[in-house]
């Protein structure tokens, strides 16, 4: 073959025949893009791997339970020859010669018609990479091209100059736990995209500085008991600079809808009739006890794992929590801004059945530089929040899977661990 580049094409197969000879692991990566593209596919193969047998039993594909035969590739518009036998791919390479069929063969590549590229996709732009000199190839090598022109369309950091990527309008994006490379990588993409951002206190502070100069930033921290914005103030500023034309990122901590308020500046842009995108983040709930060893879940130890908002005590009349319920699960409990009102939270479970020797693991700017775990159990929680000085945030987490460990045993982290305290034991 002649020493020239390949090509580069998109080829538009919707509806469309595309032949695919073997069922194995390079049909499994290669055809879920091919059902997308919206080809007509009929798949040869005597057998398939699960994944590939799922898609045809879910009719994305025609599969025929046999191997290959000449006239296969007569109606097609491409083909992929992807089977363990040798000659049967040759043969079919010669069949989408004679029938002027572009065809890949994941066996030989300098006998083939055309290579797939390492493709990857971000918001709406496909990128695809190929190598020039035949005799160079190196897979790895286009991958890793690919994958840094998709994570800076991702993240932002690689954008044509004064190009707009969305229109002016509202992301709630949940900026994760407190690492920064934590945030989803639409979140961070959608930030760097932004002319405002109004950031709580919990969100990644560091992602902050790596915003241009022009960006406003508005601090809408609510620092418990202190200084705080009130919640109007809030949707009234991301109101006013979205009607500016601006494009506004409301950056919080964890997740947006979990604890965060995030409906009700929802709501109030809806009221407004202003766009908004909500981002999903990562809750602190299940990522900072999973940051310090402990998993919410864990077989044979806890089957279910409940997350509540201690930020009202159980006494309270604005508490909306069944505490007494709580303490007949033996599952995992998980409270959220719960430091300053833990030891009531200890007296009432202990109070309706849980065993004062529960375990309990407090974990302090979880994913961060300053994270810290300290250990306790119900009857020692409040002394042990005083003498260690716990500051919010934390994220308590109350069960026996405190206990769990890379080497421990499910029963072994139950040991001790009673399922009712004294009260109704009897």
């Amino acid at each position: 073959m002649a020493e020239h580049p390949a090509y580069p094409v998109g080829l538009r197969l919707t509806g469309r025949r595309v032949v695919v000879l073997g069922a194995g692991q390079v049909a499994q990566r290669r055809l879920p893009a091919l059902i997308k593209a919206g080809a007509d596919i009929l798949l040869v193969s005597p057998e398939a791997t699960p994944s590939v047998e799922a898609m045809a039993d879910a009719g994305e594909l025609t599969w025929e339970r046999r191997p290959y035969a000449d006239g296969d590739l007569a109606d097609a518009w491409y083909a992929l020859i992807a089977t363990s036998d040798t000659q049967a791919n040759a043969q079919a390479s010669a069949e989408a010669e004679r029938h002027r069929v572009w065809c890949v063969r994941s066996d030989d590549a300098d006998a083939a018609t055309a290579w797939t590229p390492a493709t990857g996709h971000s918001e709406g732009v496909t990128v695809a990479v190929l190598t020039t000199d035949a005799k160079g190839r190196d897979p790895r090598h286009t991958a890793a091209i690919r994958d840094a022109v998709v994570e800076g369309l991702r993240d932002g950091t690689l954008v044509a100059p004064h190009h707009r990527t969305r229109a002016p309008g509202v992301a709630l994006v949940g900026g994760g736990p407190g690492d920064p490379d934590l945030i989803t990588v639409r979140g961070r993409r959608l930030l760097a995209e932004a002319d405002v951002v109004i950031a709580d206190r919990l969100g990644p502070r560091d992602l902050l500085a790596e915003l241009p100069p022009h960006v406003e930033v508005i601090d809408a921290a609510k620092i418990p008991y202190g200084r705080f914005m009130a919640q109007e103030a809030i949707n009234n500023a991301l109101i006013e600079h979205a009607k500016q034309g601006k494009r506004v990122v409301r950056l919080k901590g964890g997740d947006p809808y979990v604890y965060g308020r995030g409906m009700e500046e929802v709501q109030a842009l809806a009221e407004a009739g202003i766009a908004c995108t909500v981002v999903p983040g990562i809750s602190s709930s299940i990522s900072v006890p999973g940051a310090a060893g402990i998993p919410v879940t864990h077989r044979g130890v806890a089957h279910e794992f409940t997350v509540v908002s201690g930020h009202v005590a159980p006494d309270d009349e604005r508490s909306l929590v069944d505490w007494p319920s709580l303490a007949k699960l033996t599952g995992t409990l998980v409270v959220l801004m719960g430091v300053d009102k833990i030891g009531r939270i200890a007296e009432t479970l202990v109070a309706h059945g849980k065993s004062p020797d529960t375990p309990v693991a407090l974990v302090q700017e979880g994913t961060t530089a300053a994270q810290r775990r300290v250990d306790a159990t119900l009857a020692t929680v409040a002394e042990t929040v005083r003498t260690q000085e716990v500051k919010p945030p934390a994220v308590i987490v109350i069960g026996a899977v405190v206990n769990v460990g890379p080497e421990t045993a499910p029963e072994a982290a139950l040991e001790g661990v009673p399922e009712t305290g004294p009260e109704t034991s009897a």
